[in-house]
């Protein structure tokens, strides 16, 4: 049985899954993004494969190029780039993993404070300037009385509202079904979607990837935002219009950005962001902790082993 695993950028899947309890299993590890003219010849004869996250489109017309794949096994339990009626009409089992093992991870929340901290006390900014030979070349902003605007606020969201308030800070919320008592219920204020963008200091993203979220915060949210404000996003790149972000950071109409997420990853090397003033860009690095990958790649291969054994677990199925 052929096994192939993409995207293993910090060469760690052999480590973290036991791959060699499969009985019979070839295992091909990827650790460099294979673009879509590499993709159909490097999977031409696997019978599996473990996609990492979103990073590799799975739409019909690649099944169509994958007549021996029956498997395939994406990290999470939901991944919008697979078109999962696509897969059953092709004959293939998509199974998932939950994102952090047994246990409920926080770590895209420290990320996103990781974020928050670094945009608003100028971290990256004052390292190089250090380096460089200078000393303290700009003045932070406090947290404490702060607003923090909090745009979805789910699990993530809501554990990312209750550290604000560690902070001190104002937590306001906003998404389209949430209530008055859900947003009390994690610390914060429900407020219209139009005060969110205009009363935050630091508005941070939290939803789900939709057509109904693609394009959210575009050129208009982000004129009513306070020229002092920030905005961090480690939840999907093609929420926010980057163009717009773009602009909008150059004219100094937002004060700066955090972002872990893009429209295209890995981030192309002519990606306008990359010379974007105020900003701080990480290689979506939100789920990336040795506990979460570990627990993935566990799971990967009980995925596997359930799918040979004839029962498969944990299976993806497109929406009735």
């Amino acid at each position: 049985m052929k096994i192939v695993v993409l995207d293993d950028y910090q060469r760690v899947a052999r480590d973290y899954g036991d791959f060699g309890a499969l009985p019979e299993a070839d295992v091909d590890v990827r650790h460099e993004h294979l673009d879509p003219t590499e993709l159909i010849a490097a999977l031409s004869d696997a019978e599996v494969v473990v996609a990492m996250r979103e990073r590799t489109p799975f739409p019909a017309e690649v099944f169509e190029r994958l007549p021996r794949l029956r498997l395939l096994v994406t990290t999470g339990m939901n991944n919008a780039a697979i078109d999962l009626e696509a897969a059953a009409a092709h004959g293939v089992t998509v199974s998932g993993t939950a994102m952090y093992g047994a246990t409920k991870s926080s770590n895209t929340a420290e990320l996103t404070w990781a974020l928050i901290l670094a945009c608003r006390r100028h971290v990256v900014t004052e390292d190089r300037a250090l380096r460089d030979g200078r000393w303290q070349t700009t003045i932070g902003t406090d947290l404490a009385g702060s607003t923090l605007g909090v745009l979805g606020l789910g699990r993530m969201g809501t554990q990312v509202a209750r550290i604000g308030q560690a902070f001190d800070m104002r937590v306001t919320a906003w998404s389209e079904n949430l209530t008055e008592q859900r947003a009390a219920e994690a610390g914060a204020t429900l407020v219209s979607r139009e005060e969110l963008f205009a009363g935050s200091d630091v508005l941070t993203i939290h939803l789900k990837l939709s057509e109904r979220t693609t394009g959210l915060v575009g050129p208009a949210e982000l004129a009513a935002m306070k020229p002092s404000a920030v905005l961090i996003n480690t939840s999907r790149g093609p929420i926010v219009d980057e163009s717009a972000l773009v602009a909008a950071l150059i004219a100094g109409r937002i004060a700066g950005a955090g972002l872990d997420v893009y429209g295209v990853e890995p981030l192309p090397l002519g990606n306008p962001l990359r010379g974007a003033p105020r900003t701080v860009l990480l290689p979506h690095l939100g789920y990336v902790t040795e506990r979460s990958l570990r627990g993935m790649y566990e799971q990967v291969v009980e995925d596997i082993a359930a799918w040979q054994a004839g029962a498969p677990v944990r299976v993806l199925a497109a929406p009735a």
